[in-house]
């Protein structure tokens, strides 16, 4: 009787650790890899069943080569893993943002974005989405900040030395400032385009991040997203997509609904909202 239960909280226990470090692991880019280990280690099951040896012994291989370099590629995910660890932040369920929470953000944001093309000042905000930018922030100005009008308009005024960069944000918190992000350099990118939207599209695709553009020549809003611009975007527009970001995907407390979300992680890829006012190239 004793080892059966002993037997069952030795299984919980694995089990939580391992969710709780997949829940950790989202924001980074090692969620991305740990998808393409799981496919290998699929093949090389499917491949030992079927009795095909090159094959298994390629991909053997090729996981045993992973193991070495992931340390090394992935070492700003870990050791941001381990602080949170040791900031005691092992919980089981995540906090839950109110309806009213995230009105309050979509307003700030969106009053900032108001001002900031009504006097022409040119601005690039960049929400984090699944794919952790840290890359991008940890050589930048770490503000780790409530999400105000105020604070993001005085950052982007041309006598803020932090002005010329990106903001990053999250859902809860505006993270970094004068960040520099990498420029798309595809040949067929119009002329249009300055270095903000060239810097706006360059981030969105090697991530799935969500962009908003402010021009200073035309005084306009534009969204990146996925590789691909939406431009001069109506107020309606901007709290839309605003209030999808962050109303429109939330962490829920139900145990069914966690089971659900710690399944998507890897195979749903979640859709847009459709007011981006038509994404062309």
């Amino acid at each position: 009787m004793w080892s059966d239960v002993r037997s069952v909280i030795d299984i919980a226990i694995v089990s939580f650790i391992i969710y709780r470090i997949l829940v950790l692991l989202v924001g980074t880019r090692a969620i991305q890899l740990m998808k393409g280990v799981l496919i290998l280690m699929g093949l090389s099951a499917l491949a030992s069943l079927l009795r095909m040896r090159l094959l298994s012994y390629f991909i053997g291989n090729a996981l045993l080569a992973l193991s070495f370099a992931i340390p090394i590629v992935f070492q700003p995910e870990l050791r941001k893993m381990l602080e949170e660890l040791g900031k005691g932040q092992f919980y089981l369920l995540k906090r839950h943002m109110s309806d009213d929470e995230a009105e309050v953000r979509v307003k700030q944001i969106a009053g900032a974005l108001n001002y900031l093309k009504a006097h022409k000042i040119g601005a690039l905000l960049v929400f984090q989405k699944e794919v952790g930018l840290g890359d991008y922030y940890n050589t930048a100005i770490h503000l780790n900040s409530s999400i105000t009008q105020e604070l993001i308009i005085s950052i982007f005024w041309k006598d803020n030395p932090l002005h010329d960069g990106a903001v990053i944000l999250d859902k809860y918190r505006l993270i970094a400032g004068g960040c520099y992000l990498p420029l798309a350099d595809a040949p067929e990118i119009s002329r249009w385009y300055g270095t903000r939207h060239r810097a706006a599209l360059g981030i969105t695709e090697v991530s799935d991040a969500l962009v908003f553009i402010v021009s200073e020549e035309r005084g306009d809003v534009s969204l990146a997203a996925k590789g691909r611009l939406s431009k001069n975007l109506k107020d309606f527009q901007v709290e839309g997509i605003l209030r999808n970001y962050f109303a429109g995907e939330q962490v829920v407390s139900g145990w069914k609904a966690r089971l659900k979300t710690l399944g998507s992680l890897f195979w749903v890829t979640r859709k847009e909202s459709d007011q981006t006012g038509g994404l062309v190239k």
